[in-house]
């Protein structure tokens, strides 16, 4: 290859067409008043010096010279390229040039038509996960998948945390024996050319990016100037665009914490997937609407290939239903040892409000409207940390238990059965409310399936998107 170029194809009266000059030529070797020839290839077009070619270089003055120019204004010539936003030029060699659609356009009706032929034949389709953690993302989009009767199948996911896919390839039903794990942290993952060559393509591929930078907690425990700044985990957006330029799906799902809707990383995101031929579609999910007792919010960032059709205008949302925390306790004997004064705790609230910082204990009781956020940490044990009032003494106070923390979010307990206290807390409160992303995967499936239908009588929309 000796020049590369990309452009966009133009337009003169109504027709296609394709306007080259400068460098491109000088290095190809075309000169006014060459002949050339032209070549029609599926989505290309072939250009040669040759003697006996009906067509002929032209020129342009410019100043003290002559630039050769080649001007194709041709409906027939042009007609297999004239549906692609931009066309990539490349010598090959001396008297040749090679015009075709640039990769980004080539991904993109590659991956519009593999899920289409899928979806018409009533296939599975294939899903990868990156930052996986307990698979509760995951559950829901094949949740909310079946439910609008689309067939997924979990092909890979990638956690950092290899305790984490031990755990989850055995309790979390979407995965299958085949599945793949990766238990490698998602920067080494995307560049690791031997490990990507053995990685298939899917046609969804959702992602909770870790939020410890953009949370506001998180920056303040930190101090960092921007979110980009964590050391472990600002950068994620990078190696994130490198694994989907690789595995090319057809639908992005991306959950994070509100906050992320502001930071640098995330108008890198939208900005890079809108030039790879994606529409970026926003909502902050409120659990509170899903009728959760913990009102957690979520951005939900829906990337959806161009000529797919897909809005937030159709999102369903359940009828309000008053809630009380006592629906979701388990049946814990009044004088278990899990009871306790918390009197350590209690000291230090009212030494630290004496101190300013405002720290306060959460306190409920069973007829409690919500719950207080639970975080990964929860078990920790920290002082500002939700805990469940004695209904007869209220000097004692005790923990949540994993089973609850997983009802007050809407996640199936089976999802934590048989992890650790410590690790089920930091699967679930690092996780979504549940119901709220299977509503959102259920309205991606009815999107996917309207779009096939669709497509089978007007074949030609979606390809010409």
């Amino acid at each position: 290859m000796l020049h590369y170029q990309v452009q966009c194809l133009g337009e003169n009266r109504g027709t296609p067409r394709l306007w080259l000059q400068g460098r491109v030529l000088e290095v190809a070797g075309f000169a006014p008043g060459m002949t050339y020839s032209v070549e029609i290839g599926e989505r290309r077009l072939h250009l040669r010096v040759a003697a006996e070619g009906n067509r002929v270089v032209s020129g342009k003055r410019r100043a003290d010279r002559t630039l050769a120019v080649i001007d194709v204004n041709s409906r027939r010539l042009l007609a297999a390229l004239s549906v692609f936003r931009t066309l990539r030029i490349v010598v090959l060699r001396l008297g040749e040039l090679l015009v075709t659609p640039t990769a980004s356009e080539e991904r993109r009706l590659e991956r519009i038509a593999g899920a289409l032929s899928r979806l018409l034949a009533g296939d599975t389709l294939a899903a990868g996960s990156v930052c996986h953690g307990g698979g509760i993302l995951s559950h829901a989009a094949h949740q909310g998948l079946a439910e609008a009767g689309v067939d997924c199948s979990l092909a890979w996911a990638n956690e950092i945390r290899p305790e984490l896919i031990d755990h989850v390839s055995g309790v979390n039903e979407c995965w299958e024996p085949d599945t793949i794990g990766l238990a490698a942290p998602l920067q080494e993952l995307a560049f690791d050319r031997q490990a990507l060559a053995r990685l298939p393509c899917v046609d969804v591929l959702e992602a909770g990016l870790a939020c410890s930078g953009a949370s506001a907690s998180g920056r303040a425990k930190r101090h960092l100037v921007a979110p980009e700044a964590h050391r472990e985990v600002g950068h994620l957006v990078a190696g994130f665009l490198a694994l989907v330029a690789w595995v090319n799906p057809l639908i992005i799902p991306v959950e994070n914490v509100p906050l992320y809707q502001d930071t640098a990383s995330a108008w890198i995101l939208r900005n890079q997937l809108r030039d790879w031929g994606y529409v970026v579609h926003e909502i902050v999910l409120d659990g509170a609407e899903f009728n959760a007792l913990e009102h957690r919010k979520r951005l939900c960032l829906v990337a959806v290939t161009e000529g797919v059709p897909f809005s937030f205008d159709a999102f369903e949302r359940p009828h309000a239903q008053p809630q009380r925390l006592g629906d979701i306790l388990e049946p814990i004997p009044l004088d278990d040892p899990c009871w306790s004064a918390m009197e350590g705790l209690k000291t230090k609230e009212v030494r630290d409000l004496a101190a300013g910082k405002g720290f306060r204990m959460q306190v409920f009781d069973e007829d409690s409207p919500k719950l207080g956020t639970l975080t990964k940490g929860y078990a920790k044990r920290r002082s500002t940390d939700p805990r469940l009032r004695h209904p007869s003494n209220p000097e004692l106070l005790r923990q949540f238990t994993p089973t609850e923390h997983a009802r007050a979010k809407h996640i199936p307990a089976l999802l934590v059965a048989g992890a650790s206290t410590t690790l089920a807390h930091e699967i679930l409160g690092q996780s979504i409310v549940h119901s709220a992303f299977v509503a959102v995967w259920r309205l991606i499936g009815r999107s996917l399936l309207q779009w096939s239908i669709a497509e089978q009588s007007h074949p030609s929309r979606a390809r010409a998107a």
